[in-house]
C-alpha cells in the first residue's frame, strides 16, 4: 500500500528506531516489519497518534530511505521466516557520533553501558546494513550507523556469517566504533579501535618482498601490533607507541622496498617520501623549516582529535645524509646539527605526538647521531641483510612468475644455491641478464635488425642463467681475484709442521660453520715475513665454502677512513674474514713507536664482538709480530695461534724443489747436494719457503751457472737475514 510521509509523531517515538503507523494501517500489513520502498526492512510500531494513511519517519530515517514530507512511499509487510537464510543476529557493528557536532567536545561514553540500553531498546528489531538511527545514552543523543552484521547459522557445527540484515536477539554481541573524524572517546570492553593500522584486505604475499619475511614480522611486532588495541586499553598498560625505526644494512637488500610497501599495507594518511638530501636549503633557516613542514599535518591533527587522530607516516630515505653525529662536520655552518635537533624536537620535544611513524633507511648506521636511537626516537633498528637461500628463492619466484617465460629445464630452488649472497638487487639483474640472452636469439641482424617470427615461443632456459652468472657477481661475495693473487704461486705442504697447521685450522673452521653455540672463531697465524701466512689463509678461505669471504689488508682499504676501516664486513649467515698484516692495518711503525689507538680499538671490538643471532663468523688474522700483538692485547681474542714454520731441514728443502718445474733435474740435484753439505758442516738455516721460491725462479734464468748462483745467494741469506728476521716474530 501506498502511504504519504509525514514526521514522527513525537520525539520519543522518533527515538524508537521504528516506522509509525496508524493502528488500522498496522492491521493490514498484519506483521510486525514492513519493507518500505521496496528496498528497506524497518520495524513498524502502532500508535493512535499517528493519523490514517500516513507514515511517520524521523528525518534521519527521510535522509537515509531518500523520502521528502508529503512523499508518498509503498510499504508491505514483511516476513523474515520466509527466507531460508537465519535471520537472528551474533554480532552486529555500530559506528558512534553525536547528533549535534558542536556538542561533541570532551565526550567520553563507556561502550558496555551503551551494549546494554542498546540491547534493551531494541531487542526484536531488523536492522540493516547502512542502516542509521538516534539513540538517546546519558542524557545526549547520540547518531548510530549499522557498520557490518553477522548471522549465526542453527546448522552443525556452528557457524558465522556476514549479512546484509538480521535481528536483534538478547545473547547478540553489540560492538561500537568511533565513526570517522568523531571526536567523541569511546572506553570500555564493547568498543572496536577504529584506529587500526593494517589495511582489512592485507595479504603479505601481496606486497612483493621476498626473503624478509623474518623482518617484516619483527617490525610489525615492535612498531604495529600496539596501534591494533583499543586506545583505553593501550593507556591501561602504559603502552607507548613506537615513533621511528631505522631499516640499515648494505645497498640493494630492499630497505627501500620494504618502506614502500610498509606504507601500502597501512590503514594511514599517505606517507611523505622524502630523500634525506632534499632537506637541506642554502638559505639560512630554511633546512629546519622543511622538516617542521613535515611534521605540519601531523600536529594539526593531534591538536584537534588527540589519541583519535589517524597515523602520520613520513619516510627518510639516505637518513644519514641529513642525521650525522653533531659535532663532527667542519662546514663552519652548523646546518646539519640544527637539523638534526630540530628532528630530535619534533620525533620526541616538549610537544610530544602519538600519531606519527617515522621511517629511516641508510647504508650507514654508525653514521646516526646517537641521540636519534634511543627509545622514543628511531628505538628499532633492522638491518635488513641478505637474504638466505629461502629468500632468494623467494624472489626469484616473484621476479619470473609475471611474464611466465621460463623454460621447464629452469630449477629456481637450484639458482636459489648458485647466487650465494647476492642481494635482491642482483638478483633481479640476474633475472634481467638471463632474460637478454634469450632476446638476443630472436634478433636477426642483416642490413637491418629485426624481430624473429618465432620471438612469441622465446624462453628463458637455464644456460641463459648459467651465463648471466658469469657477467653478474655478488658484491659480498667472494672476490676470487684478490684471493687468487695471494695464492697464485700455490701452497706447498713441505713439512709435516705445515700439514698439521692445515689440519688444526680447517679443523677450526668446520667446527664454526656446524656449531650452534660457536658463533665466532678466530686464528692468528704468525711468521716471519714470506712464510706463507697470507697464501695459507687465502687457501683456507677459498676452501671453507662459506659464502662471503673478504681479505682486509692495506691495500684493500686505501682511502677509507679509519671508522670506514671495519664498517659492513660481516654481511652474510656465514663469514669468513682475512685480516692480513694487523701491524700495517693499525699504522705501526717500529721507530716511536707508533700506531692508531682509534683502528686498536676498532679491531679489538671487532675480533670480540659476537655476530648476531643465526650468523657465523671466522677471524683468519696474520702477523709477523707475536710479541707485538701480545703487548697491544690483540692476541687474546683468537682461541686458536699457530705458527707458520721457515724451511730449515734439508727434507723440507727436498720437497720445495721436488715441485719446482723451471730448474733442469740435473740443477736441483746439484743444489740439494751443495744444501746437504752446508747442513752436515753444522750451518743451520732457517729461511722463509716464499724466499726459497723467488730465489729459485730467479737464479733459473742464469744462463750459465745457475747452482753456483743460488748457493752464493742461499749462504749470504744465511749468514746475514736470518736472524734478523727471526727477531721480528716470536716462536712459540
Amino acid at each position: 500500500m501506498l502511504l504519504v510521509v509525514s514526521k514522527s509523531p513525537s520525539d520519543a517515538l522518533a527515538l524508537t528506531n521504528c516506522i509509525i503507523l496508524n493502528p488500522s494501517d498496522a492491521r493490514r500489513l498484519n506483521t510486525q516489519y514492513a519493507l518500505v520502498s521496496q528496498n528497506y526492512i524497518m520495524t513498524l510500531r502502532a500508535e493512535e497518534v499517528m493519523a490514517e494513511g500516513q507514515i511517520g519517519l524521523s528525518s534521519t530515517h527521510r535522509n537515509w530511505l531518500q523520502l521528502a514530507l508529503a512523499d508518498k512511499v509503498s510499504v508491505e509487510p514483511f516476513d523474515p521466516d520466509s527466507f531460508t537464510q537465519d535471520c537472528y543476529l551474533e554480532t552486529i557493528r555500530v559506528e558512534v557520533d553525536v547528533l549535534k557536532k558542536q556538542a561533541q567536545t570532551a565526550l567520553t561514553f563507556d561502550t558496555v553501558r551503551m551494549a546494554e540500553v542498546f540491547l534493551s531498546n531494541y531487542q526484536r528489531q531488523i536492522f540493516s546494513l547502512g542502516q542509521p538511527f538516534v539513540m538517546d545514552f546519558a542524557g545526549h543523543n547520540l547518531l548510530l550507523k549499522v557498520h557490518s552484521l553477522v548471522n549465526i547459522t542453527t546448522g552443525s557445527p556452528r557457524q558465522e556469517s556476514a549479512t546484509e540484515w538480521g535481528a536483534l536477539l538478547p545473547k547478540t554481541e553489540v560492538r561500537f566504533s568511533r565513526a570517522p573524524d568523531s571526536l567523541i572517546k569511546l572506553v570500555g570492553e564493547a568498543q572496536i579501535n577504529t584506529n587500526a593500522v593494517i589495511q582489512p584486505d592485507f595479504k603479505f604475499e601481496d606486497m612483493g618482498i621476498g626473503g624478509l619475511d623474518k623482518e617484516f614480522w619483527l617490525i610489525f611486532r615492535r612498531a604495529f601490533a600496539s596501534r591494533i588495541y583499543p586506545q583505553d586499553l593501550v593507556q591501561k598498560l602504559g603502552i607507548r607507541h613506537v615513533k621511528g625505526l631505522v631499516l640499515y644494512g648494505p645497498p640493494g637488500t630492499g630497505k627501500t622496498l620494504m618502506a614502500r610497501q610498509i606504507a601500502k599495507m597501512l590503514h594511514a594518511r599517505e606517507p611523505k617520501i622524502i630523500n634525506g638530501p632534499e632537506i637541506l636549503n642554502k638559505y639560512v633557516g630554511q633546512s629546519e623549516e622543511n622538516i617542521r613542514a613535515l611534521f605540519k599535518d601531523a600536529e594539526a591533527e593531534y591538536k584537534a582529535k588527540g589519541d583519535n587522530s589517524e597515523l602520520h607516516i613520513i619516510i627518510f630515505d639516505e637518513l644519514d645524509a641529513i642525521c650525522k653525529q653533531r659535532g663532527g662536520r667542519n662546514d663552519g655552518t652548523g646546518v646539519g646539527d640544527s637539523v638534526v635537533n630540530q628532528l630530535l624536537a619534533k620525533m620526541d620535544g616538549v610537544e610530544q605526538l602519538n600519531n606519527i611513524l617515522v621511517i629511516g633507511m641508510t647504508n650507514r648506521l654508525d653514521m646516526l647521531d646517537e641521540a636519534l636511537l634511543r627509545p622514543g626516537r628511531f628505538e628499532v633498528q633492522l638491518e635488513i641483510g641478505l637474504p638466505n637461500k629461502e629468500g632468494r628463492c623467494q624472489i626469484l619466484k616473484i621476479h619470473t612468475n609475471t611474464n611466465n617465460i621460463l623454460d621447464t629445464d629452469v630449477d629456481l630452488e637450484e639458482l636459489a644455491g648458485l647466487c650465494k649472497n647476492f642481494t635482491g638487487a642482483e638478483i633481479v639483474g640476474l633475472i634481467n641478464s638471463a632474460t637478454s640472452f634469450a632476446l638476443n636469439r630472436h634478433i636477426k641482424v642483416g642490413s637491418t635488425v629485426e624481430v624473429a617470427k618465432d620471438a612469441s615461443t622465446m624462453r628463458v632456459t637455464k644456460d641463459d642463467f648459467f651465463r648471466a652468472l658469469s657477467e653478474v657477481h655478488a658484491a659480498y661475495g667472494v672476490d676470487e681475484d684478490e684471493f687468487a693473487s695471494c695464492g697464485q704461486d700455490g701452497v706447498l705442504v713441505y713439512s709435516d709442521e705445515v700439514q698439521t697447521l692445515f689440519s688444526q685450522a680447517e679443523l677450526v673452521i668446520r667446527q664454526a660453520a656446524n656449531s650452534e653455540k660457536s658463533a665466532l672463531s678466530g686464528i692468528m697465524l704468525y711468521g716471519v715475513t714470506g712464510s706463507g701466512k697470507t697464501a695459507i689463509c687465502a687457501k683456507l678461505a677459498t676452501e671453507s665454502n662459506f659464502p662471503f669471504i673478504k681479505l682486509l689488508s692495506t691495500h684493500t682499504l686505501v682511502g677509507l677512513s679509519e671508522q670506514a676501516k671495519v664498517q659492513a664486513i660481516a654481511k652474510s649467515e656465514q663469514s669468513l674474514i682475512v685480516v692480513d698484516d694487523i701491524e700495517d692495518l693499525i699504522d705501526y711503525v717500529a721507530i716511536g713507536p707508533r700506531f692508531s689507538t682509534v683502528l686498536l680499538q676498532t679491531f679489538r671490538n671487532f675480533f670480540k664482538k659476537v655476530p648476531p643471532e643465526g650468523r657465523r663468523l671466522v677471524v683468519l688474522a696474520t702477523t709477523r709480530n707475536k710479541r707485538l700483538m701480545d703487548q697491544l692485547g690483540l692476541s687474546q681474542h683468537f682461541r686458536t695461534h699457530l705458527h707458520c714454520p721457515n724451511i730449515n731441514t734439508v727434507e723440507d728443502f727436498r720437497h720445495l724443489l721436488h715441485h719446482n718445474t723451471t730448474l733442469l733435474e740435473e740443477d736441483r740435484t746439484r743444489i740439494l747436494e751443495e744444501v746437504r753439505r752446508v747442513a752436515a758442516r753444522g750451518s743451520a738455516f732457517s729461511v722463509p719457503v716464499k724466499i726459497l721460491q723467488e730465489l729459485l725462479e730467479v737464479c733459473a734464468q742464469d744462463p750459465e751457472e745457475p747452482v753456483l748462483r743460488f748457493m752464493d745467494e742461499f749462504q749470504q741469506f744465511v749468514l746475514n737475514l736470518t736472524s734478523a728476521t727471526l727477531d721480528d716474530c716470536t716462536i712459540e
